[in-house]
């Protein structure tokens, strides 16, 4: 097998089973490993570590799989991981909800690889060439486990670019899923769009936050920014929401969104449904006057590096600040960073610069986090990506 070396005192996170090994940590390389190849990786003391991806191109040369250096990464250790992941996620399939992440990647020892699936459909993204190397033997394993209806890839992503691998979208196993497949999440319907929609199709890591924040909705008026196909304005009207402002930038997300006000009997009469920039919409809300009892602000990643970090906090800090302005007296803002860069004790800092400049006075009441679905592994605390927080204008 193709040998990895890496240098004096750059072998710290390895050994604390960390699974990158960025390019300047390598001292040599032994043998000639094609990208995606499993290599060993050594110490400069001629020590095993464990067993990685390899891949040249990459900043993240070695994704490290299994430290034991008696668990070869065979077909079996990758079916048995798969396994594994899947497992895990059984008991969170019932009748009010079917759409799960399956397997997130570093967290479950498959670094490069996400698999959701949305009732008898999988849906998968590639980030690694490894994965991209083993993805037949993946997706028969899923198969095997779940018997879905089909499995889609979704794999045109920025990552790929880094990793040497053209994007690549299309049907791996079954069916063609179609364009909308109907799923359900705290017992709410969703037309989930596989092949077009966001990211995978849907975003099930907000599951648990959408019904907490629905607690405090019945009888308020509410303002959903960022809405995609309505998962906060959704739960809102379950629980009795007076009416409800949704407001995304994507057509194909706003004519989703009403189709799923409409299938789940809710009144679209309490219903505004705007295609806009949501900043834009919120200052013409603001110029306007229009105040809201609780709103939700569920942007895109700002701060998709550390280098990134102080800009998205300043954009943060606007958005915020925005939200803030047009809360009524003890309105509620649920608000959420899915950059993994922004910690939450920065968050909490944004928050009170935002309060700052808005005249606001805030208490945190809440810290949302993901769902079990999305776990972090201790050794790998980059994972830990969604945060939020709910915040009371007092």
């Amino acid at each position: 097998m193709n040998k990895i070396i890496l240098n004096r005192g750059k072998d710290k996170a390895a050994w604390q089973l960390h699974p990158w090994v960025f390019s300047g940590a390598i001292s040599s390389v032994m043998g000639k490993p094609q990208n995606g190849d499993i290599v060993s990786v050594y110490n400069i003391e001629d020590e095993f570590i464990a067993y990685g991806m390899y891949n040249g191109n990459s900043r993240v040369a070695v994704r490290l799989l299994e430290w034991d250096p008696r668990n070869e990464i065979d077909e079996q250790w990758w079916r048995n991981r798969v396994g594994k992941a899947v497992q895990n996620r059984m008991p969170l399939l019932t009748e009010q909800n079917n759409t799960v992440r399956l397997i997130f990647a570093e967290a479950d020892f498959l670094p490069g690889l996400i698999a959701d699936k949305y009732a008898d459909f999988i849906s998968i993204q590639v980030h690694s060439a490894g994965i991209e190397k083993v993805k037949d033997i993946l997706i028969e394993q899923l198969v095997q486990l779940l018997n879905p209806k089909g499995i889609y890839e979704r794999s045109d992503l920025k990552s790929r670019e880094y990793e040497g691998l053209p994007d690549t979208n299309g049907k791996l196993f079954g069916d063609m899923p179609p364009e909308f497949v109907d799923v359900i999440e705290n017992g709410i319907h969703y037309q989930v769009n596989i092949a077009e929609g966001q990211k995978s199709g849907f975003y099930c890591d907000q599951r648990e936050n959408r019904a907490i924040t629905a607690r405090y909705v019945k009888d308020k008026s509410v303002l959903d920014c960022f809405c995609y196909s309505g998962g906060f304005t959704l739960n809102a009207f379950r629980e009795g929401a007076s009416s409800v402002t949704s407001v995304d930038s994507s057509g194909l997300a706003i004519e989703t969104l009403i189709n799923n006000v409409k299938n789940n009997g809710f009144d679209s009469g309490k219903h505004i449904a705007v295609q806009s920039d949501v900043n834009k919409y919120l200052r013409e809300l603001g110029e306007k006057g229009e105040r809201f009892d609780v709103i939700v602000l569920d942007p895109p990643k700002y701060a998709p590096s550390r280098a990134a970090l102080e800009k998205a906090s300043r954009a943060y800090k606007d958005l915020n600040r925005r939200g803030l302005m047009l809360l009524n007296s003890g309105g509620l803002l649920a608000t959420f960073s899915c950059s993994g860069a922004m910690d939450i004790d920065t968050f909490k800092q944004v928050l009170a610069w935002a309060a700052l400049d808005a005249g606001k006075e805030i208490q945190f009441i809440y810290q949302f986090c993901q769902p079990e679905d999305h776990p972090v592994r201790a050794s790998f605390p980059e994972g830990e990506y969604l945060k939020g927080l709910l915040v009371r204008v007092v």
